[in-house]
């Protein structure tokens, strides 16, 4: 018998971001299980969309016949209350949640209440919910008063990518995420003004499409700090694995993660990481393998790095203690085996 199901997203599906590329990882992956998945597009502005936008993707997601059984991405589910209400019982609707939309960066308190008010809505409408970390799970559980056995952890696989062998002459520092307020990168590079007495070279790594103003204001702070020789903006890139091969650091300051694939995946490679204890990033970064510092602290961020870049012997080991932890992490498939086996319990 097949398994059928609508897998319903936001926005645009081939986008170079972690949330994109889960999507579309486990889509192939239920696939490769015999899931006849139908790919749904509910248009962009997700989760502030227009009238039209939300109009339509609503008229969308109501043309599904009776019963069937739709998997919608957070970023746009947790704005469709409305719908999600009128639809519970006629579809089999289960959410799949990255991170709580409330917890965005840079959100006034009256938004933050009106999104985490829809999405417990939303949420509340459906027959299970799919979240990317343990962190999202006990924030799903309490914020949105959801039952624990309707929920389950799917953390995002990763593949194995080479090995580091950058040299460092000199130390190469590579961030990836895309270019937004929540990932951090103007504490980044205020940080790295604060060390350009050390010899380093640094690669922002990420999609400057999705708020062209924080890309803007990136690359002006670069270019006021004086540090336009020696940081490169480098856009979305194909091959993140070969970028974090030829990288002796991996730094991020983000100042939210539901789970940060990309933090895996610098494990995998074998890098020492700096980032901020921020959301589910100390569940993915073992203390071993990388250093943990405030969100919003350049000072901090700046004296990690200078510590790392500074110590080779305790870079190394920390390079060694990631790969350590970077051999145990989940692979895509075990992530689509669990999410596939979620589904076959939904009625």
């Amino acid at each position: 018998m097949t398994r059928s199901l609508v897998f319903a997203y936001p926005g645009d599906l081939t986008l170079k971001t972690g949330g994109y590329g889960y999507d579309r990882a486990v889509v192939a992956g239920l696939k490769s299980l015999g899931w006849d998945v139908q790919l749904l597009a509910l248009g962009d502005g997700f989760p502030a969309p227009s009238t039209d936008t939300r109009r339509d993707a609503e008229a969308r997601l109501s043309a599904l016949s009776d019963g069937a059984l739709v998997l919608i991405d957070g970023l746009a589910f947790g704005v469709l209350d409305d719908w999600a209400m009128r639809e519970r019982s006629r579809l089999k609707i289960v959410a799949l949640v990255h991170h709580p939309l409330a917890l965005e960066t840079g959100l006034s308190p009256t938004d933050q209440e009106r999104l985490t008010n829809s999405e417990r809505r939303a949420l509340s409408a459906t027959r299970h919910v799919i979240v990317t970390s343990q962190m999202t799970a006990r924030e799903v559980a309490d914020r949105f008063e959801i039952a624990a056995e309707r929920i389950t952890t799917a953390i995002p696989g990763t593949a194995r990518g080479l090995p580091s062998t950058a040299s460092g002459q000199p130390p190469h520092i590579v961030s990836i995420g895309t270019l937004t307020r929540r990932k951090g990168h103007d504490v980044l590079v205020s940080a790295l003004k604060k060390i350009e007495d050390l010899d380093w070279t640094a690669s922002i790594i990420g999609s400057r499409r999705l708020d062209p103003e924080i890309s803007r204001q990136i690359e002006a702070q670069i270019a006021t700090l004086g540090l336009a020789d020696r940081i490169a903006l480098c856009g979305e890139v194909d091959d993140t694995a070969t970028a974090l091969a030829g990288a002796d650091i991996f730094a991020l300051a983000s100042r939210y993660e539901g789970y940060g694939m990309v933090f895996a995946e610098a494990l995998t490679q074998g890098l020492p990481i700096v980032a901020c204890h921020a959301g589910a990033v100390p569940e993915v970064v073992p203390a071993d393998a990388g250093i943990l510092v405030p969100v919003d602290d350049p000072s901090a961020f700046a004296a990690a790095l200078r510590r790392l870049l500074t110590d080779e012997p305790g870079r190394a080991a920390r390079a060694e203690a990631s790969a350590r932890a970077g051999s145990a992490l989940p692979r895509w498939d075990d992530t689509s085996r669990t999410i596939s086996n979620a589904l076959e319990t939904v009625r």
